[in-house]
């Protein structure tokens, strides 16, 4: 048995970095504790709405005037949004991964994660703008529907919000897969698009359900760029070039125009729900990336 030669530890050989790791579980805790208050106080105001016979949440009209509280048509726009942004990102995703694998690249996948990372970086409200300026416009010229204003132009623009963390997630796993990998099957005379196809992406499907669903998560709590691009009208509608709502812009537009009504009191229930889903996600994508050994860019 091999003594330990390490001197013993007392206050003058404690470092900064003991010190933080000492501090790291307090940390964890209080934000543990953080997160359980919100719950606890979002369920403390939403549960008398919800178990209220007179307000009536879970129906598709918005009438505040007329007593009509259903946040229903909000709910179906950012399920839409978020489902319909994810689905539209995950191929281009998956793509541009790709291309940053194959060796013949490298120096244009070095340009193209340069370019996610400042894409990570850019603040929402810069999109907003070029889209209000540049996006909106052309819709409305183009398809020759409405105001250009729709559920549309905010899916394009969320696509290309969740775009670089949906890439970033993919590419920390699939390259450390493609350097342990790519000896053996280049020796065995695989090429770089058949160890792409069929060996590095079949066994990135847990990472490609991950990603998936952080750009879910990214996507149905993102707030700006359904508040602008959208046209916020509280209907529920299948053409996705009608105006409507999403929940996160709806809390935002009652939030800053009202205060202590049945009104305003209904948003406590659709941010119970909004925190529900986000927290399950974030269970189920940390579960995930931690099956199969992936970072997330979260982490």
């Amino acid at each position: 048995m091999i003594a330990d030669k390490r001197p013993p530890l007392n206050r003058g050989n404690v470092t900064g970095s003991d010190r933080l790791a000492a501090l790291l579980p307090w940390l964890a805790g209080g934000v543990f504790g953080t997160i359980v208050a919100v719950f606890l106080l979002l369920g403390y105001f939403a549960l008398p709405v919800l178990f209220d016979g007179n307000i009536t949440l879970f129906s598709p009209i918005w009438r505040p005037e007329q007593g009509q509280y259903g946040i229903m048509a909000m709910v179906m726009a950012s399920v839409m949004l978020a489902i319909l942004a994810s689905l539209i990102a995950l191929p281009l995703a998956v793509g541009i991964c790709g291309l940053c694998l194959f060796p013949q690249y490298r120096r244009i996948a070095a340009l193209l994660r340069a370019l996610m990372r400042l894409m990570a970086g850019v603040p929402t409200v810069v999109y907003g703008i070029a889209a209000v300026f540049l996006l909106v416009p052309w819709l409305r010229d183009t398809l020759h529907y409405g105001s250009g204003f729709c559920l549309l132009a905010a899916i394009l623009m969320v696509v290309i919000l969740i775009l670089p963390v949906m890439i970033m997630l993919l590419d920390s796993h699939c390259r450390v897969l493609m350097q342990q990998l790519y000896p053996t099957a280049s020796a065995l005379g695989m090429t770089s698009s058949q160890i792409i196809l069929h060996l590095i992406l079949p066994s990135s499907r847990p990472v490609l359900a991950a990603s998936t669903l952080l750009g879910l998560s990214r996507a149905i709590g993102d707030t700006l760029l359904p508040l602008m691009l959208a046209g916020n009208a509280p209907q529920l509608s299948a053409n996705l070039l009608d105006s409507m709502r999403t929940l996160t812009a709806h809390i935002a537009l009652v939030l800053a125009t009202d205060s202590h009504s049945a009104e305003y009191n209904s948003l406590f229930a659709a941010g119970l729900l909004l925190l529900s889903v986000s927290t399950v996600t974030t269970i189920l994508i940390r579960t995930i990336t931690t099956r199969s050994g992936a970072r997330s860019p979260q982490s």
